[in-house]
């Protein structure tokens, strides 16, 4: 793996140089909330006035977080308790996962690492990734080791979790059946279109459906609002000039410039799960020559590498079409277009970052 983030000459960091090799005890570290969420907590969680459902999913995640058993498994070597128990040997009460539903920026991965910080448990004994870490986990590991690794969790915290691969989502699915008898409690999150009436129930009810023996087990929060992103905040800069991002990333320690159609040739010749280790070390992208993605595979890469770079806030320049531009109207109108608008939005959020990089 590339080392410092700059070239013999001094210069800033390719992107398209680096080939990380990521072991795979590394993938199952990492499963903690990323650093952009290291210190979010329920009580810094702002809900809009306007949206009650968000208090009210503050309240619920609090009170399941106090009911997950942060303690030994139960004598003998058993099946690990789920709930902290009265004396009485009464079943558990509430649900054992929960399902956040809502569009873009309302915060959910917010209150999704909320309640995996107020888990009363170890680090270790919790895990925290996106769905499609998940299945890069599974597919570093296999299937078996997979559970046995996370077996001995007492939470599962799975962000944007994705029902347009069916394949993937059976095969979380039995991944989660498995955890689930091992006593693992779960939550996850998913998105749904902003403006797209009665979307949230179909998402709902379309996991439900996905993870059929698991559903009994899920209570679902639906949980409404605007994009926070981009809630009272003056629209993202225009793209700059080929010139004016050259020398931003020259005169900035530690940041990266690529071509951007380099790039995205890049990113298909490095696995999605190693697109985190990519970015190790890089304060800020400055890409040239942004333009619409040519095709659907590409474009779910750069989904991933968008959302490394969230999940890192590292801001990213860019001279060529706005961010708005990348995707195609037929993407945005097919079966991948949540993952498409999630992209755009935290590009956007990031873009806006940039404008530090731009002036200083």
């Amino acid at each position: 793996m590339a080392g410092a983030p700059s070239d013999a000459a001094g210069g800033p960091a390719a992107l398209t140089a680096r080939t990380p090799q990521v072991p795979a005890d590394r993938l199952v570290a990492e499963m903690v909330p990323p650093p952009r969420f290291d210190s979010v907590r329920f009580d810094n969680y702002i809900p809009d006035p306007a949206q009650p459902s968000q208090t009210d999913a503050v309240k619920v995640l609090s009170e399941f977080a106090t009911r997950i058993d942060g303690g030994a498994t139960a004598s003998g070597g058993g099946r690990r308790r789920w709930f902290r128990r009265a004396e009485q040997p009464a079943g558990p009460s509430g649900p054992r996962g929960v399902y956040l539903d809502g569009g873009y920026g309302v915060g959910k991965t917010h209150l999704l690492a909320s309640l995996w910080h107020a888990t009363p448990a170890a680090p270790e004994q919790k895990a925290f990734g996106t769905f499609v870490e998940l299945t890069n986990l599974v597919g570093a590991l296999g299937f078996q080791q997979t559970v046995q690794t996370l077996r001995g969790h007492r939470l599962l915290c799975i962000d944007e979790f994705e029902l347009d691969d069916p394949g993937d989502t059976v095969l979380v699915s039995s991944l989660l059946g498995k955890l689930v008898e091992a006593g693992v409690a779960l939550a996850a999150t998913s998105n749904t279109l902003p403006g797209k009436l009665g979307e949230g129930r179909f998402a709902a009810a379309d996991f439900l459906r996905e993870i059929q023996g698991l559903s009994a087990h899920f209570r679902t929060l639906r949980i409404d609002g605007e994009d926070y992103r981009h809630r009272g905040l003056p629209q993202a800069p225009a793209p700059f000039s080929d010139d004016q991002v050259t020398k931003a990333a020259y005169g900035t320690p530690g940041a990266s410039l690529d071509d951007f159609p380099s790039l995205l040739e890049h990113l298909s010749r490095v696995h999605p799960s190693r697109y985190g280790a990519m970015c190790d070390g890089i304060e800020a992208v400055c890409l040239t020559g942004v333009r619409p993605v040519p095709d659907q595979s590409t474009a779910l890469r750069l989904v991933v590498l968008a959302d490394r770079l969230y999940d890192r806030e590292v801001p990213v320049l860019a001279s060529g079409v706005p961010f708005g531009d990348l995707f195609s109207e037929e993407m945005l109108r097919g079966g991948y277009r949540k993952k498409y608008f999630r992209a755009i939005s935290r590009l956007t959020a990031l873009a806006r970052d940039a404008q530090r990089v731009i002036e200083s």
